[in-house]
């Protein structure tokens, strides 16, 4: 397999060290109005997904952790993760936001979550209410798909609360959530080349920041040692699967990305690739692996 340190060129992305303390602000002041957060990830890459700063901000904060998009991972590791948060402490729910399926445990693993608190308030002589959380993730991971489907597609609106600035909007989540809508998500640091990557891979990161050529020779490698048969499948490929170079240029010649005189149009056929595992159709995969390979073959 290529080393992704030789090829890849993706720079370290941070924040501008004002713009990152003014998120994290935000977080900061916002986290003692609500009983939960809601960490979302990428199915596909719960730890590449993962804010590397949320935890120190959040704290003790009760946490859920959404796995989104888990209509594109692969079944049996991501019951190994749901495990693994699991022996943490932390409830992770597998959700595909855009059809529906994982939100009503959601919203009751949320609603659980809340629960001391909600009921502390209650002994205390407070009338019941719903559980408020928020939501925070890195960019692209469906927030706005997850809040839409949790909401119905319909924002209601609660009134202004004290403490909190008219910037700042409630949205009410059936009866049993509130959702604190607020603008601005924190993006992680990318010190880790293999993070980076598999953030470009599932479209994480804009393509406009690094070398798609390079990124997708990576992932056809990546594909080919862990999911040959989804990628022989999908492209109708016979043989021995060879490298990356070679991959493209035999998915080229079968979608007919060709140009003048027979050379394969690569730029055509890297976004095949990449659209083509973007939404699924290269199979249902892992990208990072959970703490136990034992254990995902417990799970089949």
């Amino acid at each position: 397999m290529m080393d992704s340190d030789n090829i890849i060129d993706i720079p370290s992305l941070q924040w501008y060290p004002g713009h990152m303390r003014k998120a994290e602000r935000l977080v900061r002041e916002n986290l003692k109005l609500v009983d939960v957060v809601i960490e979302l990830l990428d199915a596909r890459i719960p730890l590449s997904s993962a804010n590397p700063v949320l935890r120190e901000i959040v704290g003790d904060k009760p946490r859920v952790i959404v796995l989104n998009k888990a209509d594109l991972a692969d079944e049996a590791a991501m019951r190994v993760w749901v495990k693994c948060f699991a022996a943490q402490g932390i409830t992770a729910v597998p959700v595909d936001a855009v059809k529906g399926r994982g939100v009503k445990e959601l919203v009751q693993a949320i609603v659980q979550c809340a629960k001391p608190k909600t009921d502390k308030l209650v002994q205390h002589g407070a009338k019941a209410r719903a559980a408020r959380c928020m939501i925070l993730g890195i960019p692209n991971v469906g927030k706005s798909s997850l809040i839409n489907r949790l909401s119905g597609g319909s924002k209601t609106k609660v009134e202004n609360r004290p403490g909190v600035t008219r910037a700042k909007q409630w949205i009410r989540i059936g009866t049993q959530l509130e959702l604190l809508d607020m603008p601005g998500i924190l993006w992680p640091k990318f010190e880790d080349r293999q993070t980076a990557l598999h953030l470009a891979y599932t479209g994480a990161i804009n393509d406009n920041v690094y070398d798609v050529a390079s990124v997708v020779l990576l992932l056809l490698d990546t594909l080919r040692t862990k999911y040959p048969s989804d990628l022989k499948e999908r492209y109708r490929l016979e043989g021995e699967l060879s490298n990356g170079a070679e991959l493209l240029a035999a998915i080229g010649r079968k979608r007919g990305c060709l140009r003048a005189g027979g050379r394969i149009d690569e730029e055509k056929a890297q976004q095949i690739v990449l659209t083509d595992f973007r939404s699924g159709r290269l199979g249902r995969v892992m990208l990072d692996s959970p703490p136990s390979i034992s254990l995902i073959e417990d799970a089949r």
